[in-house]
């Protein structure tokens, strides 16, 4: 989507304010001792009184309201009923759709107690995405984001999840471009344009950088069953600094 019309950017503002916040609450929330579906009903409970629909419920009948996903899963993890254990690493992934207008955010948080191997990975998965938004520029080629996630990822003694994309998002949830990669491919020539809407999320593992679906149809693992973490806001395009739509 093109988001030019302070219509339009009002309205991308208020589905990211509520995925943004919906977000927060379930981060706040998660406890060891309760199961993930437990907090996947937080988290819709919020979407639903706020006037928001679940976007990956609505738009591809994925059983659940959001997307946990407990380590070494990193994507699409259906929330069910699985005890989060002290120490877990999860990642929570938000998408909803409010007056026709998607948002779409997510973060990988260490439940109960620390542990500094995944806080590390976090720190690095979280600058990840800070130095790709700062490269965000109309005029700039798409895949400068990726060239900046990989090096980023590389600097820190990660990689990126190659299997696992960013998008392009706003009166759909997956809309053009369809892939906005977490590496660096030279051949990808695509340019921002101003108002472009983009959901960009940087998946950083400590493994090979690749993903296997599981045999629930969903959820993806990663293939060497290590550690991965995902950060994620949506966007869109200026000559400045992005606007970034999914802010508490």
């Amino acid at each position: 989507m093109i988001a030019t019309e302070e219509k339009d950017i009002n309205g991308l503002r208020a589905a990211g304010r509520i995925c943004a916040q919906a977000l927060q609450l379930m981060m706040k929330s998660a406890e060891p001792g309760m199961t993930t579906l437990e907090l996947d009903r937080i988290g819709e409970a919020f979407l639903n009184r706020n006037g928001a629909k679940s976007a990956p419920r609505a738009m591809y009948n994925f059983p659940g309201g959001t997307c946990i996903s407990v380590s070494p899963v990193i994507a699409h993890g259906i929330p069910n009923e699985r005890v989060i254990q002290d120490g877990d690493l999860i990642n929570i992934d938000v998408s909803a759709e409010l007056n026709g207008y998607f948002g779409d955010t997510g973060a990988s948080v260490v439940v109960g107690a620390a542990n500094a191997e995944y806080e590390k990975l976090l720190d690095a998965a979280k600058s990840a995405l800070e130095k790709a938004l700062a490269a965000v520029r109309v005029g700039r080629r798409l895949n400068i984001i990726g060239k900046t996630v990989q090096h980023e990822a590389k600097e820190r003694g990660y990689n990126p999840i190659f299997d696992l994309t960013g998008h392009g998002i706003g009166r759909q949830l997956h809309d053009k471009p369809s892939a906005v990669y977490n590496f660096y491919r030279p051949e990808d020539r695509r340019v921002m344009e101003n108002g472009l809407v983009l959901a960009i999320e940087p998946f950083l593992t400590a493994g090979r950088g690749h993903v296997v679906e599981q045999s629930d149809g969903w959820s993806l693992k990663t293939v060497d069953d290590t550690i991965a973490a995902q950060f994620e806001h949506t966007v869109i395009v200026t000559k400045g600094e992005p606007i970034i739509l999914t802010l508490p």
